[in-house]
C-alpha cells in the first residue's frame, strides 16, 4: 500500500496512464520537431553508409584497373616489345604480334568503357535523361516501355538518382525476375519527380536483402526523396520513387571539423 491507500500496481498503472496521457497531449511544435530529428538521424546515417560504400567503390575501381585494362596495356607493351625485335629478321611474327597488340588495345579500351559506364553513363550527361533511360532499356533481355521523361533538364543529382534506380531495377529484372516485359514511367507531380520501374516477374523482392536496394535507398535518402517496392509474390515487382526537384534543406552536423585552424596572415 501506498500513501494514497492504492495498491502499488494500481499505482504504476495510473503513473502509466498519466505519462501515456502527457506523450499524446504534446503540442504540434513538439511533434514536428521530434518528426525532424528522426529525419536528420535518417540522414546522418544514410550519409555515412554512401561514404562507405564510395570507399568501397573507390577500392573497387583500383582494383579493376589494376586486374583488367591495366593489365592489358602491359601486354600490349611487352607484345610491341617482341615484335619491334622481331621485325628486321622475321616481319611475318612482327605483323602478328602487332595484330595481337592491336587486339589487346581494343580489349582494354572496352574494359575502360565499361568501367566508366559503372561511375557514371556518358549518354546520361551528353544527351540526358531520356537519351540514358532509352539505353538501359535496349540493353534489357526483356522489352521495356519508357514513357514520360520530362524535355527540360533536372538537377543532375537528381538525373543521376533517377538513372541508377532504373539501371538497378532494370538489373533486378533481369537477375531474378523471371519476367516477360517491364516499363519505366517517368512523371513530374507536385514539384517531385516520379520514377516507377514495374515488371511482370515472379515479384518477392526484399529490400532488406543485398546491397543494391539498400544503396538505392541511401541515394534517394540523400536527394530527401521516398522509395517505395511493392512485390508481392507471383504479382511482379514495382519500384517507386520520388524527389523533390528543389531540395530542402536539413541542417546536419558537419562530417569533418577543423582542428586548430590556421589563422589568416595579416596583411
Amino acid at each position: 500500500m501506498n500513501d494514497f491507500n492504492v495498491p502499488a500496481t494500481q499505482a504504476f498503472s495510473g503513473t502509466y496512464v498519466i505519462s501515456r496521457d502527457q506523450s499524446s497531449l504534446q503540442s504540434p511544435e513538439h511533434r514536428r520537431a521530434r518528426a525532424l530529428r528522426e529525419r536528420v538521424d535518417d540522414l546522418r546515417h544514410a550519409r555515412q553508409r554512401i561514404v562507405a560504400a564510395a570507399d568501397a567503390e573507390r577500392s573497387r575501381i583500383e582494383r579493376d584497373l589494376h586486374d583488367g585494362a591495366q593489365q592489358r596495356m602491359v601486354a600490349v607493351a611487352v607484345t610491341l616489345g617482341l615484335a619491334e625485335a622481331q621485325f628486321a629478321t622475321n616481319p611475318d611474327d612482327a605483323v602478328r604480334l602487332i595484330a595481337q597488340a592491336r587486339e589487346e588495345a581494343q580489349l582494354a579500351v572496352k574494359e575502360l568503357r565499361e568501367l566508366a559506364r559503372g561511375i557514371h553513363p556518358a549518354v546520361l550527361s551528353d544527351r540526358g535523361l531520356g537519351a540514358a533511360l532509352e539505353a538501359l532499356a535496349a540493353r534489357a533481355p526483356v522489352p521495356v516501355d519508357v514513357s514520360g521523361v520530362p524535355q527540360d533538364p533536372l538537377d543532375p543529382a537528381i538525373e543521376a538518382c533517377a538513372y541508377f534506380v532504373t539501371a538497378e531495377a532494370l538489373t533486378n529484372v533481369a537477375k531474378y525476375a523471371n519476367a516477360t516485359a517491364a516499363s519505366v514511367q517517368v512523371s513530374v507531380e507536385d514539384e517531385c519527380l516520379r520514377v516507377e520501374v514495374r515488371d511482370d516477374g515472379v515479384g518477392g523482392a526484399d529490400p532488406t536483402c543485398g546491397t543494391g536496394l539498400r544503396g538505392l535507398r541511401d541515394r534517394v535518402d540523400a536527394l530527401d526523396g521516398r522509395l517505395d517496392i511493392d512485390a508481392p509474390p507471383g504479382g511482379g515487382t514495382t519500384i517507386t520513387v520520388e524527389m523533390p526537384l528543389e531540395r530542402r534543406a536539413i541542417a546536419l552536423a558537419p562530417a569533418y571539423r577543423i582542428v586548430n585552424p590556421v589563422p589568416p596572415t595579416r596583411r
